[in-house]
């Protein structure tokens, strides 16, 4: 009895530690709402991710701290898992991201093209890439998601 006890508390240990949700932080401008819709896709998707507010001149600063200034920069910025996540990066990219763990910063979707997530408008969506954002500060197409339209 104790040994099927210890053997189902062992069991239950080792599934939690594999379901555990990957943990960030999501840094964005206080008076930005898409933010939250992209918070919560990711959340939905199993990542455990909090918010903080910068004033816009702070955030930015962040970003191009992180290397995804300029030319990659959104509206929020996340880092999960040791990358810097910018822009309405879908969930599964950054699944993707964390299992490969390629030698880079990052993702960023720049802008922020109707129909990504957080980014939704009535069943339309942009054509986007996910840009995989190296060290040497160049870029590559991760993902390429193709435009969609509701009939």
């Amino acid at each position: 009895m104790a040994r099927s006890l210890i053997s189902l508390a062992l069991l239950v240990t080792m599934a939690g530690v594999a379901g555990a949700a990957e943990q960030g932080e999501v840094l964005r401008s206080p008076t930005c709402e898409c933010c939250h819709a992209w918070v919560e896709h990711m959340k939905s998707n199993g990542f455990d991710l909090t918010m903080k507010d910068l004033p816009r001149s702070e955030l930015n600063q962040q970003k191009a701290r992180l290397g995804m200034g300029g030319k990659y920069a959104s509206c929020h910025t996340a880092k999960i898992g040791g990358y810097v996540i910018e822009g309405h990066v879908p969930a599964a990219d950054v699944q993707r991201l964390l299992e490969t763990k390629p030698d880079a910063i990052g993702l960023s979707v720049p802008g922020m093209p109707i129909g990504s997530p957080g980014m939704e408008v009535d069943g339309r969506q942009d054509a986007y890439d996910v840009l995989l954002v190296k060290k040497d500060g160049s870029s590559e197409v991760f993902t390429r998601h193709e435009a969609v339209t509701a009939n």
